[in-house]
């Protein structure tokens, strides 16, 4: 914390410098000093984490029956749509059992119309009709189990996406649960990443996010939060936040890291003013305000700072004028000279070659 006795020493030596000023009169002319208006710009509140790039959906697609591999459909990397057909397991078991049930359930529904034909013409008993009406039913749920496991001999893409290496060849035998290939959906991405549990009662869904990868440098994409963790991670006091990003192009991959700033609020019609403005004494920060060419030293609460501009609570209106630069030169009720701010040199041209 400052020192509250060194505060006063610029005060004096300027009160010294404007007496030795002073003309035979007594009078002390104005210290010029740079002043300026506040801006009205809008100011993010944002928090900045590190996140992980994920697929907007991704699975390692296994066998659910075994058998050798009799056909691959796709090429490795390529891009399927949704129910293409991937691999084709050998099937002839399979289609057999179908073939054998669907023809026992052929007889046992001839069975069962026979039988209802004798009940109508009191020939048979109920019992015996009912008895061919569930054999049919049990055949027709193992015809239907076969098909099953028949159409499981065919591997299909579960959703639209892009093929990763396969891991294995025609002609391999493979068990139910072995990995045969990756199949990812990366138009749209996902981003994993945590913020401080303090600012976690600020984060909503919809809120947007802004992404840089180290693979395109001064690169930003953006994206919007559609999901947060309702737990804080007791280990890390943080929450998991997770958004989604447009990713067309294919540029972005999962797996990669990223540097993530999280809009949290967004104030359009903020006051700012240059940092170099602040005037700090013992904890509090001022600024000096002209007002009828002298100078009065005002507090004021500050928000926001960012990119050398502070944000403007409270303390300040947006028609007043403040010094800007000449503060060690001034003290509250000293008479001032206002000068406009400098703007920045524009470059010089390059001679033209003749």
């Amino acid at each position: 914390m400052p020192n509250p006795r060194l505060s006063f020493v610029p005060w004096l030596l300027a009160m010294a410098a404007a007496v030795h000023a002073q003309g035979p009169g007594g009078a002390m002319p104005p210290t010029p000093v740079e002043t300026a208006r506040p801006r009205l710009e809008s100011v993010v509140d944002q928090a900045t984490a590190v996140g992980t790039l994920r697929a907007n959906e991704a699975v390692v697609l296994r066998p659910e029956v075994a058998g050798r591999i009799e056909a691959i459909h796709f090429e490795e990397g390529a891009r399927v749509g949704r129910g293409d057909l991937l691999f084709a397991l050998d099937g002839a078991i399979a289609r057999a059992e179908v073939q054998e049930w669907e023809a026992t359930v052929a007889q046992s529904r001839r069975e069962a119309e026979r039988a209802s034909d004798l009940i109508a013409r009191k020939l048979a008993a109920q019992s015996d009709a009912d008895a061919k009406r569930s054999t049919l039913a049990i055949d027709e749920a193992r015809l239907a189990s076969a098909q099953t496991r028949l159409a499981k001999t065919e591997i299909r893409a579960p959703f639209a996406g892009q093929v990763g290496l396969r891991q294995v060849s025609v002609g391999e035998y493979v068990n139910v649960g072995d990995a045969l290939v990756s199949l990812a959906q990366t138009d749209t991405l996902k981003l994993d990443f945590r913020i401080p549990e303090t600012q976690a009662t600020r984060a909503a869904a919809g809120q947007a996010v802004r992404i840089a990868v180290d693979a395109f440098p001064g690169e930003e994409f953006a994206g919007k939060v559609y999901a947060v963790d309702p737990q804080v991670d007791v280990a890390t006091r943080s929450v998991m936040l997770r958004a989604t990003l447009a990713n067309p192009g294919g540029k972005l991959r999962p797996g990669q890291f990223a540097n993530v700033r999280l809009a949290l609020a967004e104030r359009a019609n903020a006051l700012t003013i240059p940092e170099q403005a602040l005037w700090p004494q013992g904890g509090k920060q001022f600024v000096y305000v002209v007002r009828a060419g002298k100078a009065e030293l005002a507090e004021i609460r500050i928000g926001k700072r960012s990119a050398g501009r502070v944000e403007v609570l409270t303390g300040l209106a947006a028609e007043d004028e403040f010094v800007v630069a000449g503060q060690m030169r001034i003290f509250p009720g000293a008479a001032v000279a206002p000068l406009a701010t400098k703007p920045p040199a524009a470059p010089t041209p390059a001679p033209r070659k003749g």
